[in-house]
């Protein structure tokens, strides 16, 4: 069983929005700060922004600043991703991240991802 289950994905044109969502499944996202990743065909992983714990502190990448906001609700145990002004380019498969120090390892956990695609 995967710790999170994205949804809010699908096809938008650009300058469109997309509200992506990142809910815990048996997995208490309030004990751990959160990430998105997004991954496009041919391409490695890039960080797209992460929230602590507590949603007081936030992080963007450089190519969404001003575009895209984290936010989380820890009582509905979900993370969301808010894309504004959405370009071909943010095509991607968007993942939830977290992980925890297990001793000398670090623990990784992901969503199955959900499908972004921007095209007219």
């Amino acid at each position: 069983q995967l710790p999170f289950v994205e949804s809010g994905g699908g096809l938008v044109q650009p300058g469109g929005s997309l509200r992506l969502s990142c809910t815990g499944s048996g997995f208490s996202l309030d004990n751990y700060a959160i990430h998105w990743f997004r991954q496009a065909p041919g391409k490695a992983h890039e960080g797209v922004s992460c929230i602590s714990r507590s949603g007081d502190m936030t992080d963007y990448a450089a190519f969404v600043k001003g575009r895209f906001t984290i936010s989380r609700d820890n009582a509905e145990n979900t993370v969301y991703l808010q894309m504004n002004s959405l370009k071909p380019e943010d095509t991607a498969v968007y993942y939830c991240y977290a992980d925890r120090s297990v001793g000398s390892e670090i623990k990784q956990f992901w969503g199955q991802g959900t499908q972004v695609t921007v095209s007219s």
